[in-house]
């Protein structure tokens, strides 16, 4: 079976044991792919973010990562940019937890800064900008770069339907094995060519990844928020899907089009007690531009 579209083949073992499996590190190399008929007219970049905690207020990055690529009409990418990293002073020490996850020391960010102008550059120089957790990424990248805002944004992690293409979870290093590949995860350049690679990636009816990304990001969508939803209901929200939003202390979804008058019908039956119905769900439409943030 193919599982890249790099001119490598999963390998078969020694003697031919069909029980197990080779692994290719992955090296994503500057320039032409191979892949499509002529070098693409669109403009996709990859970016992933490393920061000293989880609060976008009161945390830090300490690492950006971007990486370009062209592709055509029909989601395959034809060419590959260089890769850009920048470290970040965060003016702290960075946090033991994260040093030992991402290997970054406080002497590796000492006196480093992002490059704001050549960042912002390459970052409106795009079509779409693709992160494999842009509910994460989107936050610290607008929060830390003026001028990148407004820009349209896709997820790897919940716009590709990996589950009905044969994968399983959702985590990037996971995806990656499964396509038959590893890295060394956890720095943001490596995690940006994971990516990058699983765009790529042919599935059994010849779609890449990036064509069933590109197709569902288009599709505008609505954040369904059950305002005023009965307490008593929380745990059946929680196992429908929906989030707790903190900030507006509302659980809240995104669905569809074809997907809001059933989501209406439910929380109708099922979301709100008789006293509390008047309150009634919120459905606010979003698109590529507006969506993760």
């Amino acid at each position: 079976m193919t599982f890249s579209n790099v001119g490598r083949e999963l390998a078969p073992a020694e003697g031919g044991d069909s029980s197990v499996r080779l692994l290719h590190k992955l090296e994503v190399q500057e320039g032409p792919t191979g892949d499509g008929i002529a070098k693409g007219p669109h403009v996709g970049l990859v970016l992933d973010v490393e920061t000293t905690g989880l609060d976008v207020e009161r945390d830090a990055i300490i690492e950006l990562a971007m990486r370009r690529f062209r592709y055509d009409d029909q989601g395959v990418i034809t060419h590959i940019d260089r890769a850009y990293e920048w470290t970040e002073d965060p003016g702290k020490p960075i946090p033991p937890e994260i040093a030992m996850l991402t290997g970054l020391r406080d002497e590796d960010v000492a006196g480093q800064i992002i490059d704001d102008e050549a960042a912002v550059r390459l970052l409106r120089s795009a079509t779409i900008v693709i992160a494999h957790h842009s509910r994460f990424d989107r936050r610290w990248v607008e929060r830390r770069l003026e001028g990148a805002q407004g820009l349209a944004w896709a997820c790897t992690m919940e716009q590709v339907d990996w589950r009905s293409r044969g994968f399983d979870g959702r985590s990037l290093g996971f995806l990656l094995c499964q396509a038959g590949w590893f890295h060394d995860g956890h720095r943001a350049g490596a995690d940006v060519d994971a990516v990058i690679q699983l765009l790529r990636h042919p599935f059994e009816d010849g779609r890449t990844a990036l064509a069933d990304l590109l197709e569902r990001s288009a599709r505008p969508s609505w954040v369904v928020r059950a305002v005023g939803a009965d307490f008593s209901v929380k745990d059946l929200l929680r196992s429908r899907g929906y989030r707790w939003d903190p900030a507006r202390k509302t659980w809240w979804t995104e669905v569809t089009d074809d997907e809001r008058g059933r989501e209406e019908f439910w929380l109708a039956a099922n979301g709100y007690s008789t006293s509390a119905r008047a309150l009634g769900p919120t459905f606010e439409e979003i698109s590529a531009t507006t969506r993760f943030l």
